[in-house]
């Protein structure tokens, strides 16, 4: 499906953190790529963004986008870029003539919202726009949002009839309203039409004017979805959706308790500078990775001192651990090669910490028993990482049909217990505890799976 972004503004109140709006990155990737990311993901596949001030500019990064991502990218220029957005639209008069999608470069957006709207069918000379339609959102800016009537005040429920309905009225000083416009739109090319008329007839070249124009002969109708969404309009909306990005961070389902509780909240403040630089998410894992070998000698060296610097060494590489994927996401730097690579090192990782603990406790006593302990918990170890994926697939279609995930029993609190067990010198309790737990929670899962065939 084709997209139009309107890009062409000069966002004066957002000039301290740049002077293109397009082109300002949050959390390390200009607001452009973002919303042309998010639009693709949901399924657009050819663009054309309106540009005006810094069009140079604007247009030099477009295209190098263009050749990242292999999508064609199209510039529009609209001279008069300081005036209403309307004019930016009209710009694609001649190239838009079947249905498109309408986006805001500056309007940051879940693509799940978008969805709906590649497959939505507009009757004639029809436009869709979605709604929030909470009006208690904390991300809004109730002083510049546009506002939407709609043609009554029922919340949407899971019907899809609620959830489409007519709009009746749009603009920023609307005194009643029930919505708020997302500024993600699917339009007709009657669109077009509507701005001239707006125009003509009020003298607003708006695309509020070309809205309230088609909401008049029914032709403009909502689309109510829930979704996160955010005008990055000035600096204290930048800081807001800065904040809503990173907590998303923190929503992954597959999280022990230890990394939902304590790692994940750190690491995400750790992800937050380092997406600022010029790292990798392979580089962070191998740091990590480093990290825990550097930790497993301390073990080795012996002694009180180096045990628990190694411990607090192996706790601090599985906060890191955790932000090699977050900054994967929040750069679109996702691969399945580089969660291998991860997942791969944190095997190593384990082996080694796991080893160096056993070592410890080889220094002071070489005894057989431990030997078969150490073993143990490194095979309890290996063999949790091996059944981890059937395993949450297994929990995912079991929270799907409306159950309870459980406790979810995974590295983190492997880690953690290396890290106790260190700190307390109590080496051996705790592996015997790791071989256990490990091994026994491994049947647990072979269990489930075998039960689950029946």
């Amino acid at each position: 499906m084709k997209c139009l972004i309107i890009a062409a503004g000069k966002g004066s109140r957002l000039l301290s953190r740049g002077d293109s709006k397009p082109l300002v990155p949050i959390l390390g990737i200009p607001l452009i790529e973002r919303v042309i990311r998010a639009a693709m993901e949901a399924g657009a596949d050819e663009f054309f963004v309106v540009i005006g001030h810094q069009g140079e500019r604007v247009r030099d990064f477009l295209a190098h986008l263009a050749d990242r991502l292999a999508v064609r990218i199209t510039p529009l220029v609209n001279d008069d870029w300081d005036k209403e957005n309307g004019l930016s639209v009209l710009k694609a008069r001649d190239v838009l003539l079947e249905p498109f999608l309408l986006l805001m470069a500056d309007h940051l957006f879940d693509p799940n919202l978008i969805r709906p709207l590649t497959t939505l069918t507009l009757g004639d000379g029809e436009i869709a726009l979605v709604v929030d339609g909470n009006t208690g959102n904390p991300l809004i800016d109730m002083e510049d949002v546009t506002r939407v009537k709609l043609e009554d005040d029922a919340l949407p429920d899971s019907s899809e009839k609620s959830r489409s309905k007519k709009i009746i009225g749009i603009g920023k000083g609307l005194a009643d309203f029930n919505g708020f416009d997302t500024g993600i739109f699917l339009c007709s090319p009657a669109i077009f039409k509507a701005l001239e008329q707006s125009e003509e007839k009020d003298g607003d070249t708006s695309l509020s004017g070309a809205i309230r124009i088609l909401a008049a002969e029914g032709r403009a109708k909502a689309i109510l979805l829930d979704g996160f969404w955010i005008d990055v309009d000035d600096p204290a909306a930048f800081r807001r959706a800065e904040q809503v990005l990173l907590k998303r961070l923190r929503d992954k389902p597959n999280d022990g308790p230890v990394a939902r509780y304590l790692n994940r909240p750190l690491s995400v403040r750790m992800s937050r500078y380092l997406v600022q630089r010029d790292v990798t998410p392979n580089q962070i894992s191998l740091f990590s990775f480093l990290c825990s070998v550097l930790a497993a000698g301390l073990f080795m060296l012996g002694g009180y001192f180096f045990l628990i610097v190694g411990g607090v060494l192996a706790q601090f590489a599985s906060i890191i651990d955790g932000c090699d994927g977050e900054v994967a996401r929040l750069k679109y730097q996702s691969s399945d090669v580089g969660g291998w690579y991860d997942a791969v090192l944190d095997r190593y990782a384990d082996a080694f910490l796991l080893f160096g603990l056993t070592w410890y406790l080889l220094v002071a006593e070489v005894s057989g028993g431990v030997l078969l302990i150490g073993f143990m918990a490194i095979i309890g170890s290996f063999m949790l990482s091996y059944t981890a994926d059937k395993y949450d697939n297994l929990m995912s279609e079991r929270v799907q049909a409306g159950g309870k995930a459980g406790l979810r029993m995974g590295r983190d609190v492997r880690v953690f217990l290396i890290f106790l067990g260190a700190i307390s010198d109590m080496v051996l309790p705790v592996l015997v505890l790791i071989a256990v737990v490990m091994n026994l929670e491994t049947l647990r899962r072979v269990k489930m799976a075998l039960d689950g065939q029946h």
